[in-house]
């Protein structure tokens, strides 16, 4: 019996969910008296070296063409057969898009009771393993009981902090069989406005995002300049996305992405409770808007009154000559 968890690899490089997911399967190995094995795709030598440092005392690595996309169909078939060889009652995935549509094939596959969103370790009484998530918006902790024969937990990305050892992981290749197996995928090239380079919404600790204060998407270059200057990650609000200031993929909100970074800027956004929903998580919240009833202020660690045209270059500047300083 072990705890299997699913490593997501983008751009070359372990994504830092998939990290967390592994210190995460580690702990709750330790719990289960076994150990952590990890399943990664064309994963290389630096990869899985990686991957045991996070926790993980095996990693299986499945080759081939048709899991570069990330098709669900494909990495779900690999992951339920290597649940069922390696015995896994624990399966971990990250609560990121691919674990969005993983967690409930491999909850149908397998039979398994599944929970989205996990936020905190789990406690375990035998066989059930008792798990939180929040709920109503991030107004309150839900938990929940899984005592099916297998387990499934999704993490909501940036929950828990990557924690590295000298881990060595024993490597060994997996062989899938997708015979009957087909999947068709249709990729549509569209032009982005993302900065190179930048980390991706769910993993960034650092995101600044604006709203409709901005007055129009020519204003953006004051966002991405503080964003630069404190390499963080930038995101919007619904209204912006929805008039096509800021591609959708930077919307963060209810009906977004939910983040959980260690500091979130929000300039020229009201802090409706929808938009709320998607970044309360965050550790820190600085708020600038010209409105001081701003709802946003209510929930804010530290807000600036003040027209953001005139804030927001001030504050890149300080922050510059600061760095330049240090």
């Amino acid at each position: 019996m072990s705890v299997l968890v699913y490593i997501e690899i983008a751009k070359g490089k372990v994504k830092k969910a998939s990290l967390e997911a592994t210190n995460y399967a580690a702990q709750i190995a330790t719990q289960l008296g076994t150990s952590a094995t990890a399943i990664a795709f064309n994963a290389d030598a630096a990869q899985t070296e990686e991957i045991g440092k996070a926790g993980a005392k095996k990693v299986l690595v499945v080759k081939g063409d048709q899991y570069k996309n990330n098709d669900a169909v494909y990495l779900s078939a690999a992951i339920e057969q290597a649940a069922k060889a390696e015995g896994a009652k624990v399966i971990i995935t990250s609560f990121d898009v691919t674990g969005k549509s993983l967690a409930p094939r491999l909850s149908a596959k397998l039979k398994a009771g599944l929970v989205a969103g996990a936020v905190d370790y789990p406690t375990v009484n035998g066989n059930v393993l008792e798990v939180k998530k929040n709920v109503f918006s991030g107004k309150a902790t839900a938990i929940y009981t899984i005592n099916s024969d297998v387990k499934i937990i999704s993490l909501m990305p940036n929950s828990f902090p990557v924690k590295l050892s000298d881990n060595k992981a024993e490597v060994a290749d997996f062989a899938v069989d997708l015979n009957g197996i087909t999947s068709k995928i249709v990729i549509k090239e569209t032009k982005s406005t993302d900065t190179a380079g930048m980390i991706p919404l769910p993993e960034a600790e650092l995101v600044v995002s604006a709203g409709r204060g901005l007055k129009g998407p020519e204003n953006w270059g004051i966002i991405e300049d503080l964003a630069k200057a404190i390499g963080a990650t930038t995101a919007c609000s619904r209204p912006v996305a929805d008039m096509h200031w800021r591609p959708h993929h930077e919307h963060v909100g209810q009906t977004g992405i939910a983040i959980r970074p260690n500091l979130y800027i929000a300039i020229g956004i009201s802090g409706a409770i929808q938009h709320l929903a998607g970044v309360n998580g965050s550790k820190t919240i600085v708020v600038i808007n010209t409105d001081k009833e701003a709802p946003f202020f209510k929930s804010a660690d530290y807000g600036i009154i003040g027209d953001a045209f005139e804030v927001v270059p001030k504050l890149t500047e300080a922050i510059k000559k600061l760095k330049a300083n240090n």
